[in-house]
C-alpha cells in the first residue's frame, strides 16, 4: 500500500512515517520499481504502536525501545511492564511539578488582582 494509505489507517502523517523509517524506528519497506515504498500490514502496527507509545508520554526512543521488545520471539511482558511502570512514576512526578506551579500561579494570581 502507499504511504497516504498508511498515513489514512495510521493516523500520521506522510512526513511523519517517513521521518520514523529514516529513524529506523519500522521496518523498512519494500521499494518497489519505480522507487515508491510499498507498505504492508506490519508497518500499520508499527506505526500505531509507535502513535499509541508517543500518545501516553514516551519518547521517539522509548517508543522504538518498546517496538524492538515487541518484534523480540524471547519478549517478557516484565519488561514491557517495568518500563510502562517507569513512566508511570515520571507522568506522577510531573505531575506534582504541575500542580506546584498551578498553585505558584494562583497565589501569584489572587495577590495581583486588586492590583490591576
Amino acid at each position: 500500500m502507499k504511504i497516504q494509505q498508511v498515513a489514512e489507517k495510521t493516523g500520521l502523517t506522510s512526513k511523519t512515517i517517513r521521518f520514523y523509517e529514516q529513524k529506523g524506528l519500522i521496518t523498512p519497506p519494500h521499494r518497489a520499481d519505480n522507487g515508491y515504498r510499498d507498505y504492508g500490514e506490519q508497518h500499520v502496527s508499527e506505526l500505531q504502536m509507535i502513535r499509541r507509545a508517543r500518545l501516553v508520554g514516551f519518547t521517539l526512543d522509548e517508543s522504538g525501545d518498546l517496538l524492538a521488545l515487541s518484534r523480540d520471539p524471547s519478549l517478557r511482558s516484565a519488561d514491557v511492564k517495568a518500563r510502562a511502570e517507569s513512566k508511570l512514576v515520571e507522568i506522577d512526578e510531573k505531575i506534582a511539578e504541575l500542580a506546584a506551579m498551578k498553585t505558584t500561579l494562583q497565589s501569584l494570581d489572587s495577590g495581583l488582582s486588586g492590583r490591576w
